[in-house]
């Protein structure tokens, strides 16, 4: 299963952010051990650079970058991805481009903490780290 990650959910990890941290911990694990392909935008990399760089010193934002470089696959985003985020309907430029680029990947699903940022009737199943569990517990269950 290949599973797109919104910075959100990448953030809340890596900030041990309650009450998100415990979901989006586990998501994490599933992409380091290879249960699931994990991919993030390439956009994601400078946006986690940024936040956390604030949060702490340039070592702890690189440390952040290599730690997300070995677990998830960058997914490219093209003028393609961009034109259909500006011209989307959705109300947040930065979740148009994720969904966009989430898309263009051809991941199964994608993950983030505001599903309900997202179209109503996504072209990929939009999910929580909470949903996307217990769908892969109900997937898994003998």
């Amino acid at each position: 299963m290949r599973a797109f990650l919104d910075t959100n959910v990448l953030l809340d990890v890596l900030a041990e952010r309650m009450p998100f941290y415990e979901h989006s911990s586990a998501v994490w694990s599933l992409a380091e051990n290879g249960t699931i392909e994990g991919l993030v935008s390439a956009f994601s990399f400078t946006t986690v650079f940024y936040i956390v760089r604030k949060w702490g010193t340039a070592d702890v934002a690189r440390d952040a970058l290599l730690a997300l470089r070995e677990v998830f696959a960058p997914a490219g985003c093209d003028a393609t991805v961009i034109n259909r985020a500006i011209d989307s309907e959705l109300g947040d430029f930065e979740d148009a481009v994720q969904y966009f680029t989430a898309i263009r990947a051809e991941v199964d699903c994608l993950l983030t903490r505001d599903p309900d940022d997202f179209p109503r009737r996504p072209a990929i199943p939009v999910l929580s780290p909470r949903e996307f569990l217990a769908h892969l517990d109900e997937r898994y269950s003998p």
